[in-house]
């Protein structure tokens, strides 16, 4: 009589009314493991990174907004009618303006005087921030109110691919948004004066653009900041813009109250006073984005600019010393080399900040 132990049949033996055979894999299959670690080298190895999918669709979706559409259209039309009254005011100096040095990249500097229409830089300094401000305000706080945001980070890749993903989405719009403007402006200018930038002049465009980005990504990185802070997307977008209306709108006041309390300048104050009290107003000022990036604007676009300070170009007049020139291209890129820096700075401070915060925070289904 055959016991209960008997029954185990080990693979390959063969028992009375049942044949066993010893199962080998067939040389090109996988276990369930080894298909997870193939799959997770195929993505390291060729396919796109989570960040990159992420920035794609989010990309898309910027793009293919009605957000997008009104703030490019809006921004064009600023821009068409501050290059189309500058046009106006440059052919009708023809004479003397032949000889300009950069007379294309003068479509971007100048308004006719008097004239209600500031000039084109002048837009972007204030209304840039508003690209910024618009997409990144609810990049997260978004997500979480429509409960896609467990899901998101649920999907196989890393949890700062999210953040990273919209930022890089965000700034790509914004690089669309700007090379479209500065080719209206320069179709525009070609059309109305005839003229055709130098080499020269397309690259310090070129740079502008760089600037533009890098001001404008300032405060795309501030509102996903607030975004991640702040749970509801309306009262993000009221803290966005109040910090852009006190950084830009009264600034200007803020700074000269400062000034006036510690470097006081009353009327008949000494020369000695009056120069305190400028320079500590020009280094509040550049606390201020707008400030770094019109200094930085004004250098690039317009050659002839060699310093930013107001109390160095009294002091050139009172001497007489110096003669007018022109600065070349490098000359000018070492002129805004520092507040490019601390745009860039500042807006590293703000991602960074954001980053942090995201990866603290707990995603709840």
């Amino acid at each position: 009589m055959t016991g209960a132990s008997d029954s185990v049949v080990s693979p390959g033996s063969t028992t009375r009314g049942t044949r066993r055979k010893k199962i080998r894999p067939h040389p090109g299959a996988t276990t369930p493991v080894a298909r997870d670690s193939k799959r997770v080298s195929d993505h390291v190895a060729g396919l796109p990174a989570g960040w990159r999918v992420i920035a794609a669709k989010e990309f898309a979706d910027h793009v293919f907004s009605i957000r997008f559409l009104v703030l490019t259209i809006v921004l064009g039309l600023a821009a068409a009618a501050s290059v189309y009254s500058t046009a106006g005011l440059i052919r009708g100096l023809a004479a003397s303006a032949t000889d300009a040095p950069s007379l294309f990249l003068k479509l971007f500097t100048i308004a006719e005087q008097g004239s209600q229409i500031p000039t084109f830089v002048a837009f972007i300094a204030f209304l840039g921030p508003l690209l910024g401000i618009a997409f990144g305000f609810d990049g997260i706080n978004g997500e979480r109110a429509e409960g896609t945001l467990p899901r998101l980070v649920s999907q196989p890749i890393h949890r700062d691919d999210v953040i990273n993903g919209k930022f890089v989405a965000g700034l790509s719009a914004i690089t669309v948004i700007f090379v479209a403007l500065t080719a209206v402006v320069a179709a525009i200018g070609i059309l109305q004066l005839g003229i055709l930038p130098t080499p020269e002049e397309i690259l310090r465009l070129l740079v502008w653009i760089i600037v533009a980005v890098a001001y404008v990504g300032l405060w795309l990185a501030m509102a996903l900041l607030v975004s991640v802070l702040v749970n509801r997307a309306a009262t993000s977008a009221l803290v966005a813009f109040a910090v852009w209306l006190a950084l830009t709108a009264f600034a200007g006041l803020l700074v000269g109250l400062v000034a006036g309390v510690f470097a006081p300048a009353p009327a008949g104050a000494t020369a000695a006073q009056q120069i305190a009290n400028l320079t500590l107003q020009e280094n509040l000022a550049r606390l201020s984005p707008g400030q770094l990036f019109t200094e930085a604007t004004g250098a690039i676009l317009d050659p002839g600019v060699q310093t930013f300070s107001i109390v160095s170009l009294i002091q050139v007049q009172a001497e007489q010393r110096a003669l007018p020139s022109i600065l070349s291209f490098d000359q000018s890129l070492l002129v805004i080399w520092p507040q490019f820096v601390s745009l860039i700075a500042v807006t590293a401070v703000a991602f960074a900040l954001a980053y942090v915060s995201f990866m603290r925070q707990e995603v709840r289904a």
